[in-house]
């Protein structure tokens, strides 16, 4: 039987995520963004689930798309038709960055290795991205000709802000671990040995608190990021409602005044 292209590893209500081709440093081949999608599709609906940690196997985090398929057009992203290749987009990478711009399970991204091309959106993709302190970054798509066609144009400017957004893909430089951490792209580097410690121990003081609380807040972050001021703030009246009238918000509450941990129970 054939090795899965991404292991899921469930840790109560973290799930450890590893993209598992490492002899092509996890690139981004039709079997992973199939496996990749299949689980992320899911998440949402998993009322378990309050974090993801998102890694990869071997010395690579996503070296992005595989070259070699490039080359021979063995991937429909790559073959056929304009038209083809546009639905090829759309059908395959694109589909990742759609499906983590509606997940409201946060995703930390523990960067093990290089990160490049479409490899660096998908770091970029993720809540918040911890590195070892060989990881590198690059948004390298002119080095084969191409654009990053998997929203990075969207992603790094959030992330970055524009002018530095604008430098990696223009120049095609690669950020080691200290200089991704000064951009803000990564918010630690911490040694290699301690990465998936680092991100899991995160992971946990996240999916400690109320698990309709953790969702809302992460959507309202994001959902505010396109929004004015006072639609922002409409929304987040919307939200304090809705955790407001739930029995975690009331023991969370309770468990502050008594002293004590809380127990909660997700609604």
């Amino acid at each position: 039987m054939a090795e899965a292209k991404v292991l899921i590893e469930r840790q109560g209500p973290v799930a450890l995520v590893t993209l598992n081709e490492p002899e092509s440093r996890n690139a981004l081949t039709p079997g992973v963004v199939s496996a990749l999608c299949d689980f992320v599709a899911g998440a949402n609906d998993d009322a378990s689930l309050s974090c993801i940690v998102l890694t990869g196997a071997g010395k690579g985090f996503c070296s992005g798309g595989n070259i070699k398929d490039m080359r021979d057009g063995s991937d429909p992203m790559f073959a056929g038709t304009p038209h083809q290749m546009q639905e090829g987009y759309r059908n395959g990478a694109q589909r990742i960055t759609r499906l983590f711009h509606a997940l409201d399970v946060p995703v930390i991204a523990a960067v093990n290795g290089h990160a490049i091309g479409a490899g660096c959106d998908l770091a970029c993709m993720c809540d918040i991205r911890i590195a070892a302190p060989d990881a590198k970054f690059a948004e390298s798509f002119m080095r084969v000709g191409i654009v990053s066609g998997d929203g990075g144009a969207w992603l790094l400017p959030r992330v970055l802000g524009l002018p530095r957004a604008l430098e990696m893909p223009l120049t095609c430089r690669m950020l080691d671990a200290e200089e991704a951490l000064a951009w803000g792209l990564v918010t630690h580097v911490v040694p290699a040995e301690a990465l998936l410690d680092k991100a899991l121990e995160m992971a946990r003081t996240i999916a400690a608190f109320p698990p309709r609380s953790i969702r809302l807040n992460k959507r309202l972050l994001i959902k505010s990021q396109d929004m004015t001021l006072e639609g922002s703030l409409e929304l987040s009246a919307a939200f304090q409602a809705i955790v407001q009238h739930t029995a975690d918000q009331k023991e969370a509450v309770a468990a502050l005044l008594e002293k004590r941990p809380p127990t909660f129970v997700g609604n």
